[in-house]
């Protein structure tokens, strides 16, 4: 019996096949004397015949279905073979394996899973219509830049799913996937600062790097421009500021946290960490504005050299800088060895004494069992103040992966910032400390 919801399923297949066909027309690709087989109309068929099939598997006629699904596929394939034939004809075969596809979406959605059909079909219809901009896009990544997004690939696709997730060794401090996920941060940001430095200059490039960087592990931002100050000092001002940005973001996303979980403690929040957060505001905006003629420098991609150690831009030829992401990663992993020593032997004493040492490795973890503390509204305004303290235990944590790592320059550049963020974050304290 063909209800309501078979009727639905039908109609996405047929819709999805009638967008890719009408995408197909639009630009062409079905006239002149290098046409395609199919149009708006055939590829809506095409979509039917595969949401008719899928829902022959669903009654439980699977050979019939197959049948059907293998008709609708073969005719694209025999169209393409036809117009190879052709003399003349150019071998882009991107119609009929659009073709194809619309088949299997339609199949889908007669299966009862309209949405993952309806949604690949929009994605197919986007990728069809800006196969120019893909193009363009494309010319101007180099081989250095491929390399590394593969690279990247096969660390986070590959490597990362096969390590253990448990914990190990004292404390059960070292735990292989989380550090691998460091190493990938590590790596991630600094693809991402190469990126946009290429895009935007310096200055801009890496403070939007530490931005974006923030809303993962702030410290890890912290760790990460430290160590390339060394490498890079003529880096140390873009740098210090994006360890600046990196902090400040950290303050929006804590108060979007608890506004989620725990509403009238975000609201003591603002108090507390209203202080801060305009502190770094008004630090990057001085900053962004005094660099404001800040420009890319170097030359086009293609005119940049295959090898060496550093293209014509000055960027470098180690987009991922995968080394010193394993050292920071490393470094990383004996600090949370320390704090959890720290933790171990200290104990919690309080709920400041335990907010200043859970701000030191986990602000995401501190501000979950604040939202679970503040259940008691009388718990609140002493929530919001540990909250305060693990921001401003995280500021001199960072303050001092700064002062010990970076380059004088960058140490000079950076401590500064966070030391505002510092009296930010305590002026935040003194307005919201209960009385």
């Amino acid at each position: 019996m063909l209800d309501l919801s078979v009727a639905f399923d039908l109609l996405v297949a047929a819709l999805v096949g009638l967008a890719v066909g009408v995408q197909r027309e639009w630009t062409g690709h079905t006239d002149g004397p290098d046409g395609r087989f199919a149009g708006a109309r055939t590829f809506a068929l095409l979509g039917t015949i595969g949401g008719f099939a899928g829902w022959l598997v669903r009654l439980g006629y699977p050979a019939l279905a197959t049948v059907i699904a293998a008709g609708g596929v073969l005719l694209p394939i025999v169209a393409y073979w036809a117009t190879m034939r052709r003399p003349g004809t150019t071998t882009d075969g991107t119609t009929e394996v659009a073709a194809v596809l619309v088949v299997a979406l339609g199949l889908t959605a007669g299966l009862g899973m309209r949405t993952p059909a309806a949604a690949v079909g929009v994605i197919t219809v986007v990728l069809l219509a800006e196969k120019t901009r893909l193009q363009q896009t494309l010319q101007r990544v180099d081989a250095t830049e491929m390399r590394a997004a593969l690279l990247f690939a096969v660390l986070a696709l590959v490597v990362l799913p096969v390590l253990p997730d448990g914990g190990y060794g004292p404390y059960q401090a070292f735990r292989p996937r989380q550090l691998w996920t460091v190493v990938l941060i590590f790596s991630a940001l600094n693809f991402a600062g190469y990126i946009t430095r290429r895009l935007i200059g310096e200055t801009r490039g890496l403070a939007v790097t530490g931005l974006v960087g923030g809303f993962v592990s702030s410290t890890a931002v912290a760790l990460n421009f430290s160590r390339r100050s060394r490498e890079e000092p003529a880096l140390a001002l873009p740098l210090a500021l994006g360890v600046v940005a990196a902090c400040t973001v950290l303050i929006p996303r804590l108060l979007v946290v608890t506004t989620m979980l725990r509403p009238p403690l975000a609201l003591a929040l603002l108090p507390v960490l209203g202080p801060v957060l305009l502190a770094g505001l008004l630090l990057i905006g001085f900053v962004l504005w005094r660099e404001r003629d800040t420009r890319p420098a170097g030359t086009p991609s293609a005119e940049r050299p295959a090898a060496g150690p550093r293209s014509a831009n000055g960027l470098g030829q180690n987009p991922l800088g995968l080394t010193s992401s394993l050292q920071m990663a490393v470094a990383f992993q004996l600090v949370l060895f320390a704090l959890a020593w720290i933790q171990q032997h200290a104990g919690d004493t309080g709920l400041l004494a335990s907010a200043t040492v859970l701000g030191l490795t986990d602000m995401d973890a501190l501000t979950l069992s604040m939202t679970r503390y503040a259940a008691s509204p009388d718990a609140v305004p002493m929530a919001a103040v540990a909250v305060g303290v693990g921001v401003l235990s995280n500021t001199a944590l960072k303050c001092g992966l700064v002062l010990a790592i970076g380059e004088p320059r960058y140490r000079r550049h950076a401590a500064g910032g966070l030391a505002m963020l510092a009296v930010g974050s305590a002026a935040g304290l003194a307005l919201g400390w209960p009385r």
